[in-house]
């Protein structure tokens, strides 16, 4: 092991410092044993005192490492240091002032420290905190990031000008974190079951055997479980059609639930009465909601454009350019694979979308030189866009990348990110594409659904006048 020493200044007395070329986790507690020795942010190393007794107690704990010390004290190894000396050497530049350092962490091994300068913060700071898994930390007041490839490519592709890296790291560096797998077991035991759990057993199965979609089963099965729940005592099969329609009206008058929650319990109680208990007549005509016939919030392009230029981050802003540019809904956006996008034809494949239909919408050529930087660095094996563990990137996540975009940008506060799919068919039709195309890029079984957005379209109100302005008062 090699160690280098030389002689810094800190708070103004004179210290030893001491910097490791390979990283060793035994370092950081040899030196904790040395009284009076501390770790600086600023040098970027550690220190001891400036005395014969630190000096001694080092040489020990070091006595099998080759100590080298700086050549302006004119001392070549540690054979020059006799017992009892102090150390004298002259003074090195530890620490570049305007260079951003990446040096290993002291103390967590597979973990880089990033300290950037003040007068780079302007230009670099919003960069370094695009890595993956970035912290701060405020003791070293460096910013932490995962020792991996992935880390490694993006300091090379945004900080090589401003970057300098304390030692090399090895090409047996994995890409990306290890992310221990959920429990998905344990997460199933967090709900109370009902008291006649087997029922929604039974609808579960009936379920899995339509080939429904694990997040309608999901729905369902919370739905039904809830209404059990409220008749615990009453074995399913002998809950009566007026119990039924209380239940209903409870959720309603005391939950407020809105007509679309009012049908998913109303499907999954149907469901299993008519599949699984064969009791038909007892829901044949259950009452259905009045559809709402509400308009979607759309944002207009100036506000699509604020939010895009929002996101500094180059993997979010990726997210956000391509559910916009390609309508998509976010369940898709999440499992997009590579293959699925042909650049070369400005198209990509939405494979399984709602209702199971597959379809190709737009690729944007745009969209797609961003989406090349971002594999370039990030290197995503199967999806898109990969989560820590190279899993598919959550939609919860993606919902959290849209709330802090809307938030900086101050975009309509009642957006979601489901109102950039509704905006990319609003903004077609007011450039005059025609509904038909409109209808097959976003998956619409029928067009009255897409005819929707004929409702929404500013197009041609600059022309259109009240009738009072023609009157003469």
């Amino acid at each position: 092991m090699e160690i280098q020493t030389a002689l810094i200044e800190v708070e103004n007395a004179k210290r030893i410092a001491v910097r490791n070329q390979a990283y060793d986790p035994d370092i950081p507690g040899k030196m904790k044993q040395i009284a009076g020795a501390r770790w600086s942010p600023e040098h970027r190393c550690w220190h001891l005192p400036y005395a014969s007794e630190s000096w001694e107690q080092f040489k020990r704990l070091f006595s099998e490492a080759q100590i080298i010390i700086s050549v302006e004290s004119g001392l070549s190894g540690n054979e020059n240091c006799q017992s009892g000396a102090v150390l004298e050497v002259g003074k090195t530049d530890i620490n570049t002032q305007d260079r951003i350092q990446v040096s290993r962490h002291p103390d967590k091994p597979g973990v880089l420290l990033l300290q950037v300068p003040k007068s780079l913060l302007p230009t670099h700071l919003s960069i370094v905190k695009n890595m993956h898994g970035r912290r701060w930390n405020p003791e070293l007041l460096s910013w932490e990031v995962p020792l991996t490839k992935i880390s490694v490519r993006f300091v090379e592709k945004y900080l090589k000008d401003a970057a300098d890296w304390t030692f090399e790291p090895g090409a047996d560096l994995p890409e990306r974190v290890e992310v221990p797998k959920r429990n998905f077991s344990e997460d199933k035991q967090r709900f109370e079951p009902a008291k006649y759990e087997d029922a929604v057993t039974a609808l579960e199965q009936v379920l899995l055997l339509k080939r429904y979609s694990w997040r309608t089963v999901k729905t369902y099965k919370s739905c039904f479980r809830q209404f059990i729940r409220f008749y615990n005592d009453v074995e399913p099969r002998n809950i009566t059609r007026n119990q039924i329609d209380g239940y209903v009206l409870h959720m309603i008058k005391t939950r407020q639930i809105a007509e679309s929650h009012q049908n998913q319990i109303l499907s999954s109680i149907k469901m299993y009465y008519t599949e699984c208990a064969g009791q038909l007549e007892k829901v044949r005509a259950l009452i259905q909601p009045k559809r709402a016939n509400k308009l979607p919030h759309v944002l207009t392009e100036e506000e699509v454009s604020r939010l895009l230029r929002s996101v500094d981050n180059l993997k979010h802003k990726c997210i956000l350019m391509l559910i916009y540019s390609a309508g998509l809904r976010l369940n898709e956006l999440v499992q997009l694979r590579l293959a699925d996008l042909q650049p070369e034809q400005k198209r990509l494949f939405v494979y399984g979308g709602k209702g199971k239909k597959d379809r190709c919408t737009l690729l944007s050529p745009k969209v797609w030189g961003r989406i090349q930087e971002y594999i370039e660095v990030f290197q995503p094996v199967e999806w898109v866009f990969e989560g820590q563990d190279g899993g598919q990137y959550s939609g919860r996540s993606v919902q959290k990348v849209f709330g802090a975009a809307k938030e900086k940008a101050m975009i309509n506060p009642y957006a979601t990110v489901h109102t950039l799919r509704h905006s990319f068919a609003t903004h077609l039709l007011e450039k005059g594409v025609d509904l038909r195309y409109i209808q097959e890029l976003l998956g619409h079984e029928s067009s009255r659904t897409t005819e929707l957005y004929t409702h929404i379209t500013k197009k041609g109100w600059n022309k259109l006048e009240s009738p009072i302005d023609a009157l003469e008062i």
